[in-house]
Parts: structure tokens; C-alpha cells; sequence
């Protein structure tokens, strides 16, 4: 295998012993018949089948096939992460493992980023045969919402088949849940020619849906977060500051009213202690000192943060080492 594979093609998996299987050929026969180099990298995101058996036995026929395994479950982001730190191609692919995403579609993926000079392009499941209430229509939401806080144009954020520039992949950092919301963070890192393609979708053949209402909420807070992040996380004293000095300006000038009040408007009047407005003003005085001090401290996070692995991998096998390390 060349040093450096033409394409690298992710899929993170949980107990897909099923699915495996006859995923594995059918990307072969595709990529060999379209004359790509490639490598394919699996993580098994804490399986309790087989599957990573059947990993293990592939990757000592095959030495273009990386196995990557998690001690337990991390979710789908922290394996797409660890699938990006190891991949080598000079175009990253990724999909997913339930035979819903066809391989047929990955070479013209890689031409579009090669030939057509997009940095990203997220497949678009036109057609769908998932459940309408479940996920389809879901789904349409999550996407409205991504189209409006994001301002790219896409159809499908949650695709899982995707291609990548491979520069991309090294530079954004995908946690959380953030694997849905890819398209943002690569405009946020200033990868702006972003397309889209229409790929096939597939009826789940065997399994189930692992998407769930908690699923549906993480999303829609994570969307929140991202845009939350990308306006004000490097400088976090721009809304906490800016909040802060506003309450404290309000509750200021109310005290003064007071005082004025008191000293020359109505002398003889009820004690400024023992008026409402008083206690109104001392707690807007109080939330404004809050919220400049939750700035200071965000401000100090963020210059003194260090970026730790969010997962642990129990085992690997590399297409260049003899066995697992």
C-alpha cells in the first residue's frame, strides 16, 4: 500500500457484527474497480458482539484495514476524532456502518474534492426510508435550525457519508456531539467551499436505529452551544463583561435615584432600606459583579486549557505493525 493513500475511509461502528461483513466487500469491490488507493479505519466504539473479532481476522488478511478499539462507548464524535488523528489519505471519507450509506458513492466523493476543489462535501439523503415521525421528521428540524444559525446551505447535516480535504480533518476538533454539526466547524475554521451531493439511501437490513429522543435534545443544545462558542468561547469576557457592566450601570443609577431621592426630593420619606427599589438595586449590582467575575474566570480557562483526549482506546491494529499495540 502507497504511503499515502489516495483515500482514507472512517466508519465508526457499534455492534455491527451483521452489517460488517458485507460492508467490507462491497467497499473493496468499489474502490479497486474505480483504481483508488485507500486505507480503511474501524472503531468499534465499545461493541459487546463480535465485531471486533471480525475486525481483528479482516486486518490480518487485509493490511489496508486500521482497527481502532474504544474501552467502552464514547459515542459516535470521539470515534470519527480518533478515526481523524490516524487517517493518512490525501481525501477522508466517512460513513456509517449499517449498510444504510452506499459505498458506490465514495469515488465520486473523492472527485468532487479533488477535481472539483470543495473542501468538504456531506452526502444528502434525498430519498429516506426511515421512520417519518421518528427521524425523518426530526431530522427536517435539526436541519432547518443548522441552516439558519449556521448559514450553509445544506440539506442533511446528520449524513454520515461525507468527504473530507484531508488538511480539514487535521485541523477541527469533534466532541460531544458535535459529529452532526461538521459542516460549522469546518466554516469556522475558515473552510468555506463547502457542497453538497445527492447519495443513495438504504432501509436498515439489520438492527435497529440507535437515534432516540435524548439524541434529538443533545442535538439541538449542542447547535446552541456551537454557535454560543464560536461567537463568544475565545473571549468569553465579551458577553459576561458586557452583561456584567450593563447590570451594574442599572443597578448604579438606580442607587443614585435613591440617594437623590431621599436627600432631596423627599427627605421625610420611608428609609432607602426599607424601600423595594433598594434591594432591586443592590441584587442587580450583585449579578452585574457576578457576571464579570464568571468572565475573569472564563477568560483564564481558555488561555490555560490544555486539550486532553476525551476517550481511551483499549487496542489498535495497524496496517504497518505485526499485531495489535
Amino acid at each position: 500500500m502507497a504511503k499515502h493513500p489516495q483515500l482514507s475511509v472512517i466508519i465508526p461502528f457499534l455492534n455491527e457484527i451483521e452489517s460488517l461483513p458485507e460492508l467490507y466487500p462491497w467497499i473493496v469491490r468499489t474502490l479497486e474497480k474505480a483504481a483508488l488507493s485507500f486505507e480503511l479505519i474501524l472503531i468499534d466504539d465499545g461493541s459487546t458482539d463480535s465485531s471486533w473479532s471480525w475486525v481483528e481476522e479482516i486486518a490480518e488478511k487485509d493490511k489496508r484495514v486500521f482497527g481502532i478499539r474504544f474501552l467502552r462507548n464514547y459515542g459516535k464524535s470521539q470515534a470519527l476524532h480518533a478515526g481523524f488523528l490516524q487517517c493518512n489519505g490525501d481525501v477522508v471519507c466517512t460513513m456509517d456502518a449499517d449498510l444504510q450509506d452506499s459505498p458506490e458513492e465514495l469515488p465520486d466523493l473523492y472527485r468532487l474534492i479533488t477535481d472539483d476543489d470543495y473542501d468538504m462535501v456531506s452526502g444528502w439523503k434525498k430519498k429516506r426510508y426511515d421512520s417519518i415521525l421518528f427521524k425523518n421528521t426530526p431530522s427536517k428540524i435539526f436541519n432547518w435550525a443548522a441552516r439558519r444559525v449556521s448559514g450553509i446551505k445544506l440539506h442533511d447535516f446528520n449524513c454520515g457519508l461525507k468527504a473530507y480535504r484531508s488538511d480539514l480533518v487535521k485541523t477541527i476538533e469533534v466532541y460531544g456531539e458535535m459529529h452532526r454539526y461538521i459542516p460549522v466547524l469546518a466554516k469556522q475554521a475558515g473552510f468555506t467551499r463547502i457542497g453538497e451531493k445527492v447519495v443513495q439511501h438504504q432501509a436498515r437490513k439489520f438492527g435497529h436505529s440507535k437515534f432516540g429522543p435524548e439524541r434529538f435534545v443533545k442535538g439541538f443544545l449542542d447547535l446552541i452551544t456551537l454557535w454560543f462558542l464560536h461567537r463568544f468561547g475565545r473571549r468569553p469576557m465579551y458577553i459576561f463583561g458586557l452583561i456584567g457592566s450593563i447590570m451594574l450601570l442599572l443597578g448604579f443609577s438606580f442607587a443614585i435615584y435613591l440617594g437623590f431621592d431621599k436627600l432631596f426630593v423627599n427627605p421625610s420619606g420611608s428609609l432607602i432600606a426599607d424601600r423595594p427599589q433598594f434591594y432591586v438595586a443592590l441584587t442587580t449590582m450583585i449579578l452585574g459583579s457576578q457576571f464579570f467575575l464568571a468572565g475573569f474566570i472564563g477568560e483564564i480557562i481558555v488561555r490555560n486549557r490544555d486539550h486532553k483526549l476525551r476517550y481511551k482506546i483499549k487496542e489498535t491494529i495497524s496496517p504497518n505493525s505485526n499485531g495489535n499495540t
